[in-house]
């Protein structure tokens, strides 16, 4: 599995052409990059003690709260899937079972101007949240291994913006370039 599979021939020359396996393999480890942060949520929905405190003693989650969190990490592993789509078949052909576009070609400017947007907005995110931690993380309420464990888990979070601006430039390369 050095390269993706082509889709179906859609008429374009610039489809079908398979992406190169650095892509490949980056596409398949941004959804690895974020997962451990979504567990840490899931761990911390589930009351593993993962040391975060609440004046002295660890955090107790109920209701929306379990429910926002556990919706944070699906949406958030969902949309690091999505990455898939700029080395798979389906990010040059829309897959067919999708309402008004099934089957029709992907204009690859949409998928650049997505994907470059989400990347360069994780850079931001992240990057803010990172600062905040490194500056603040005393401040939060976690025990020094629980602090620790939040930034070994979040932490790998700091790449995926990068990982999906290169695989986006992989894939402009690939669909826009002769």
């Amino acid at each position: 599995m050095s390269t993706a599979i082509a889709p179906a021939p859609s008429g374009h020359v610039r489809d079908g052409r398979p992406a190169p396996r650095w892509a490949v393999r980056t596409a398949r480890l941004i959804p690895l990059v974020t997962l451990p942060s979504g567990l840490w949520r899931v761990a911390l929905v589930a009351g593993v003690p993962i040391g975060v405190l609440v004046n002295g003693e660890p955090v107790r989650l109920g209701g929306w709260e379990v429910v926002y969190i556990l919706s944070l990490s699906v949406v958030q592993e969902a949309l690091a899937l999505l990455s898939l789509g700029l080395v798979r078949p389906w990010g040059e052909t829309f897959p067919r079972w999708l309402p008004l576009v099934g089957g029709r070609r992907v204009p690859p400017s949409f998928a650049v101007t997505a994907a470059t947007a989400g990347g360069v907005a994780l850079i931001l995110i992240w990057g803010y949240a990172a600062t905040g931690v490194l500056l603040r993380g005393g401040e939060f309420g976690f025990s020094p291994g629980g602090l620790a464990l939040l930034v070994a888990c979040y932490a790998p979070l700091l790449l995926w913006g990068p990982l999906l601006l290169a695989l986006t430039a992989a894939y402009h390369r690939r669909r826009c370039r002769d």
